[in-house]
Order: structure tokens, then sequence, then C-alpha cells
């Protein structure tokens, strides 16, 4: 049996090795030390903020950012529905009401018109809207042209979701700079990992400063434990943060491998009823894409053409008791390739079944059609013509 192709296995070199090495012989095993020092800094002057704070999560950041913006009981979050639950729960955690609001077609990015349209109209009913999360979906900024200037004039904080989208950017800016604060994650299989792990980045230091002291039980600058707010244990380790140095020397090498895999499928699939996101969006390109992961969504003509009439009707209308992604999905699994569905949107989890959403149906079409590449670094070539070989067959099949 062939070895299975996932979809976004982390890449782990030498450098890596070396600056690991490094951390377990200097002693600091521990949370905190000078590789998470050194890892802070390279991360904000990459991404062009002043501070930075590295932590056990992605998670973890929107948190605490949460935290100090006011997040709490009877308030207000408004959040792409289009996102893993992470961005979600961290609302939760905070006892806020999540909002949630549906994308665009052209990258599955949230609606920025209708975000800003969702805040307005919420205020206007009197809630208490304390944050505004925009994700920056699958390594591509969300519009944040649109976003900053139209949450300003209604005084509300962006909070950016960033946790896919280090190296992207937008216009002249990096993805992670916008909005009053930005999350970034270091899981496993996003573009550079720490094995587990994320940062908070924000040009406020009150807020960063708040965080930091949230991050770590919040102790009180004394001689003995005080405490006057409750606190988490949310640090990153010193050997994580090794790890993630390491990674970061090597972003820009992973990033053109990702986008390098892109263009190969982008030509084997030109002739096939698939169209990729973002790469195929009216107005923007995708070189400023970080390419973490390559999404392709099938043609609605397609799956239309199994609703007409036919001497296999009966059959094919079985088949739509699954979606068309369903299907790619579990015809690419029985070939040992992962292959998997977009997010499911927040707005049709049953956990969040009732929240408040502003929805426009994109994110659920999206959801039924579309799917997720393997685009890891450590792909070969081989590999790659197995993923378009085995996606052909597949398409054509249905």
């Amino acid at each position: 049996m062939s070895e299975r192709i996932l979809m976004s296995q982390a890449s782990v070199s030498a450098v890596e090795e070396d600056f690991v090495l490094d951390a377990l012989r200097s002693g600091w095993v521990a949370p905190l030390g000078p590789h998470v020092d050194a890892f802070e800094g390279e991360i904000a002057e990459r991404v062009g903020v002043r501070h930075a704070l590295a932590l056990s999560s992605g998670t973890a950041a929107l948190h605490l950012a949460l935290i100090h913006l006011g997040a709490r009981p009877g308030t207000k979050v408004v959040l792409s529905t289009m996102t893993f639950a992470a961005t979600a729960n961290a609302v939760v955690y905070t006892g806020a009401d999540p909002v949630f609001v549906d994308s665009r077609s052209g990258d599955g990015n949230v609606d920025a018109e209708l975000m800003v349209e969702a805040v307005r109209t919420l205020l206007a009913d009197g809630e208490t809207v304390v944050a505004a999360i925009p994700v920056d979906l699958f390594g591509r900024t969300a519009d944040y042209d649109v976003l900053e200037p139209g949450l300003a004039d209604l005084g509300v904080p962006l909070l950016a979701d960033a946790a896919e989208s280090l190296g992207a950017s937008l216009g002249n800016r990096a993805a992670g700079s916008f909005g009053t604060a930005a999350a970034l994650s270091f899981n496993g299989n996003k573009i550079m990992t720490t094995s587990g792990g994320g940062m908070l980045l924000s040009n406020d230091a009150a807020l960063v400063d708040h965080a930091r002291k949230l991050s770590t039980q919040s102790r009180e600058p004394v001689p003995w434990y005080e405490h006057t707010e409750i606190g988490y244990n949310y640090r990153l380790s010193n050997v994580l943060a090794a790890l993630g140095r390491g990674q970061l020397q090597r972003l820009d090498g992973m990033i053109a491998r990702r986008r390098e895999i892109r263009d190969r499928y982008a030509a084997a699939f030109a002739d096939l009823p698939l169209r990729f996101l973002g790469r195929d969006d009216a107005g923007r390109d995708d070189t400023d894409d970080n390419c973490w992961l390559t999404t392709v969504v099938l043609d609605p003509s397609l799956v239309e053409e199994r609703r007409s009439d036919s001497p296999v009707v009966e059959e094919r209308r079985r088949s739509l008791e699954t979606t068309p992604a369903d299907r790619i999905v579990e015809a690419m699994s029985a070939q040992q390739i992962e292959v998997r569905h977009l997010w499911k949107p927040m707005h049709l989890q049953p956990v969040f079944s009732g929240a408040r959403s502003f929805t426009t149906g994109v994110s659920e079409d999206l959801f039924t059609r579309g799917v997720t590449l393997p685009s890891g670094p450590a792909l070969t070539d081989a590999q790659i013509d197995r993923v378009i070989s085995s996606l052909t067959r597949v398409v054509d099949a249905l």
C-alpha cells in the first residue's frame, strides 16, 4: 500500500536541531528563557510591530487580547464564521457572545463590508461590541483596507486572527500588523511551527504588558505570590521557542516551496472544473498569499448536472446525500491522500446554534464544494504527481 500523503506536514532540518540543542544544553528547558526573548524580537521585526508575546497557542493570544479589550458576559465579539473553532472558543472563554459574519466567495475571507455592517447593526441595537475578529483564511489576509477604517469609525477594536497567515501581506504591510492586535499560531501544521505555540502582536505596549502578566498566572511584582486578577499558564517554553527561531530562518524558503506546489496544481488542473480560492479572486492575485494551504472549489455546474433527468437519475439523487466535498475527501482518502473540507462555518456548528449571525450563504456553499489539498513543503515531486493524478481521476468521475 502507498504511504499516506499528509496535507501539511512540518518540515524540520538541521537548522532547527542546532537551535533546540543549544536550548537543551543551556539548561533553559522550562517556560521563558533567552530563546523566548529572541523569538519575540525576531517575529516582531519580521511583522513590523513594536511588541510580541510568545504564548502556548494562538488561542491563548486571542483570549488574552480579548480580556484586555473588555470581553466579558454581556458583550459581543463579531468574527468570521468560516474559521477553526479556536477563534470562537476564545470569545466564549471570556463570557462574551460570538456573532458570526459570512464570507466572500473569491477567497473565503470574511465579507468586510458585511462585518462592518454587522457591528453597526449591533451598536444600533444597543449592544456593547468590544472587538471584531477577521480571520486571515488559509494564509491570505482579510480586506483590511475596508475593515480598519470601517471599524475605527465605529470605535470598535480590530483583533486580527492571523493564525494561518505569517509571511503573507497586503500592500506593503505584513499579516499580523493590522488592527489593535493580532494572533499568530505555530501549531504543527502551520506555515512554521514550534510544535505547539503562538504569538500575540501589537503596537500597544499596555495591551501586551497586561497580556504578559495574565499569561504568567497574573503574579504581581512583589517578593511573594500576590494576585489581584485571574491569570493563566500560557507562556511558551524556551525549547519550543528555539525550534521556532530555526523555523523562522527557513520561512521564506518554505513559503516558496508551497507556492511552487500551488503553481503545479494550477497548471495541472487548468482543464478541470475547479476554482482556486484566492488565486482566481478578481482584483487580487496570490502573490501576497503565504500559500499555507492550496484550496479548490468544485464548479457548481458540475453539481447541478446531477439534478437533471437521465437513465441513472435515482443513483445520482442518492449521491446527493453527500456533498461534492464529501465525495472528494472520501475518494482521495481511499487512495491514501489527505484532503480535507474547508472549515465548516461556525454558525452551522451545533455548539453555536443559538448564536446570532449575519449570513449570505457563501460560506455554506464553499464548505459544500471546497477542499484543501496537500501543500506541505516537505512533499516530494513524486507525491505531488500522485495527488494530481488521483484528484484528476476523482473529479472526472464525479
